[in-house]
């Protein structure tokens, strides 16, 4: 991925604000995120809203590396209606590794992280709801997770849900 360094106002706030949580600010395609130690994600988000304008949480999603370390990026999309800008802030976590909720400074975080854990299994510390979202209870495991056999689990869901073959 070819980046070049992404300089101005919103990255020298974070810097300014986080110092050495701040890992990178770069840019992709023209494209503007920053890598973020996993601790300052929340404290990020509520700099971002309050102090810059980042006013809408349009996504949070992950990334599954199974090679890397640590395994999953999360990946924050936000918004400002007032500046017509989108930023990306991004945060590694480990298998395992509880990453901070976002709910208290966005409540549509909810929503996103229950899915994030639905499809990744990344849990997020403080979540006021953390029950399934998209895949129904009984699930096992995570879809979105490159290790993960949809096929199988989903032959073993629909035959003991539904008393038919899949069609996989």
């Amino acid at each position: 991925m070819a980046t070049v360094p992404w300089e101005g106002p919103i990255p020298d706030l974070l810097r300014a604000r986080l110092g050495a949580s701040v890992l990178e600010t770069s840019l992709y395609l023209d494209q503007p995120f920053a890598v973020l130690a996993l601790p300052a994600m929340v404290p990020a988000l509520e700099l971002l809203r309050s102090e810059a304008g980042f006013d809408y949480l349009v996504d949070i999603t992950a990334v599954d590396y199974p090679k890397r370390t640590p395994r999953f990026e999360l990946v924050y999309v936000l918004y400002s209606y007032g500046r017509n800008e989108r930023i990306r802030l991004k945060a590694g976590v480990a298998l395992g590794e509880k990453a901070p909720s976002a709910v208290p400074v966005h409540l549509g975080a909810n929503w996103l992280e229950r899915e994030v854990y639905d499809m990744f299994g990344i849990e997020f510390a403080g979540h006021p709801d953390p029950r399934r979202i998209l895949m129904p209870e009984e699930w096992a495991g995570f879809p979105l997770r490159k290790d993960y056999g949809i096929v199988e689990m989903d032959n073993r869901w629909v035959q003991a849900n539904l008393g038919i073959e899949s069609g996989q």
